[in-house]
């Protein structure tokens, strides 16, 4: 069922999705150009690795924090409210679409969030760049299905990506795909079942079926839901090296 991602003619990952919509707001136009550079983790593109600032990440070695990665945040409920409840564990965000991001940047300054840091580009271009055995939890909700057969390979949940997260995961680290797109659900199930490094944990159906309690849902589920789509929700843990 895998397949490679596609490449531009520099080898670098392909990009399909949006990048922007509608014209944003000033206030948050002033967010983007004055609070997004201070926040993000690296440059898009550049390769060297991420040099993570004083008192951020695990690097920190008075008082190493816990360090969690969300792939295509959204419009950042989600993220916003698990660093929120969680002030002492740290969190990288990644999102190329930049209405989304300014709708977490409002959040970030109204919560006066610390512990967030962004990637505004693919994530694929980020993973490669991130310390091995660094992060413990692994964050990816309602991603864009790419419904249509020819398009599934542009789908993010596949062994590539797997095996650059598997690098990344702690041991016994956690990954939750979330998703209301049925076709989308069956193909992440495949794909992370054959993966050596990841094992599904549920036991069961509930398991699937009903979010983690310490869930903070986000406005794409929530639309689902409106519509009578029933989300599923798959958590893998990464096998002791």
């Amino acid at each position: 069922m895998s397949a490679d991602m596609p490449k531009d003619p520099s080898g670098k990952p392909m990009w399909y999705g949006r990048r922007r919509s509608h014209k944003l707001r000033p206030g948050r136009q002033h967010l983007v150009e004055t609070l997004l550079p201070d926040l993000l983790i690296a440059d898009g593109g550049s390769d060297a690795p991420v040099e993570f600032s004083p008192g951020f990440g695990p690097n920190n070695v008075s008082s190493p924090r816990e360090l969690r990665l969300e792939i295509g945040f959204g419009a950042g409920e989600h993220l916003s409210g698990e660093a929120s409840a969680n002030p002492d564990v740290d969190f990288i965000g990644c999102e190329p679409f930049i209405n989304g991001i300014a709708t977490l940047l409002a959040d970030i300054e109204r919560l006066d969030l610390k512990n967030i840091r962004l990637f505004d580009d693919d994530v694929r271009l980020l993973l490669g760049r991130l310390p091995a055995n660094s992060i413990s939890r692994i964050y990816i909700l309602f991603p864009d299905p790419w419904p249509k057969l020819r398009h599934h390979r542009r789908r993010i949940f596949q062994t590539e990506t797997l095996s650059a997260l598997a690098r990344l995961a702690r041991d016994d680290a956690t990954m939750l795909f979330a998703s209301d797109h049925k076709g989308y659900v069956a193909w992440a199930l495949a794909e992370g079942l054959q993966h050596a490094d990841w094992q599904w944990t549920a036991e069961s159906p509930e398991d699937w079926r009903q979010p983690p309690e310490d869930w903070f849902p986000t406005r794409y589920e929530a639309k689902a839901r409106r519509k009578g789509d029933i989300p599923s929700y798959l958590t893998f843990r990464r096998r002791p090296r």
